[in-house]
């Protein structure tokens, strides 16, 4: 496994597990697999309904609670500062746990302008101990300068919608310069389009690698962190081992030119479900 370390000095690993779209009572088994194969970060959220079955995967291994690096989110309809704080021990109580290694905003819901509220309400959690490291997801340039001007802890990761055909080259440029970290959501473009690129798989048959590792591979030399999502055993396993092959900066370079800043989720400034 390989660490980043965040801009407050905790350390997370820079290959995690996500359980988007994993119903609760798979979460516990696919989860159990994810930690029997090595991964120690886990991540989920309160609008993924499968809190509980994670917990219960968590309560069950065997791996020490400080080797576990456990990601939650707070949802929109749940933004607010009090709200805020209600939901995190909603969540909490969920999984089961003292803390959360990195607690999330989920959207900044633009229309109701209430993410400046909500990070406030992250901050305390922060500063109180309850949670280790605080962040934001889809925030896009104009909402991560906004938080910056106007709290006080900064974000430690912007997780985004990231993969060879949406690179984010803008926004990760922007967090590199604030040193804050870009974590891809489906970093394997939920599986489509990228894992068949003639371009993926000409360097997967190369390296005797999946479409899949290459793509993970890809990202991992870009400094950022991914969470890959799987239920089938082999898949979990598939793509854990990409710690044993490189990238030449050649191939790095083709990936980079697959870019089409084609999205398959919501934009960030549209995304106003509650």
């Amino acid at each position: 496994m390989d660490f980043i370390t965040l801009n407050n000095g905790k350390k997370m690993p820079q290959l995690g597990f996500g359980v988007w779209q994993v119903e609760d009572d798979q979460a516990t088994a696919s989860v159990a697999k994810a930690l029997e194969t090595g991964y120690t970060s886990i991540d989920t959220a309160m609008i993924y309904k499968n809190e509980k079955g994670v917990g219960k995967a968590l309560k069950e291994t065997s791996v020490p609670r400080e080797d576990l690096f456990i990601t939650t989110k707070v949802w929109n309809s749940d933004q607010g500062y009090e709200n805020t704080l209600r939901a995190f021990d909603e969540s909490l109580e969920r999984l089961g746990l003292d803390y959360v290694d990195l607690y999330l905003i989920h959207w900044p819901t633009p229309e109701f302008d209430n993410y400046i509220d909500t990070y406030k309400a992250l901050e305390k959690l922060y500063k109180d101990g309850r949670v280790k490291s605080i962040g934001v997801c889809n925030f896009e340039l104009e909402h991560l300068e906004r938080l910056l001007a106007e709290c006080e802890v900064p974000p430690v990761l912007n997780q985004v919608e990231c993969h060879p055909y949406l690179a984010q080259n803008a926004l990760k440029e922007f967090c590199t310069l604030n040193n804050i970290f870009v974590e891809a959501w489906s970093p394997l473009d939920q599986g489509g389009e990228v894992l068949k690129d003639e371009t993926i798989q000409k360097i997967a048959e190369a390296k005797g690698k999946s479409p899949a590792q290459v793509v993970l591979r890809w990202h991992l030399q870009n400094d950022t962190i991914v969470i890959p999502k799987s239920v089938t055993p082999s898949r979990i396993e598939e793509n854990f081992d990409v710690f044993d092959f490189e990238l030449t900066e050649a191939e790095m370079n083709e990936i980079d030119g697959l870019n089409k800043d084609r999205r398959k989720g919501a934009h960030p400034n549209e995304m106003n479900v509650r």
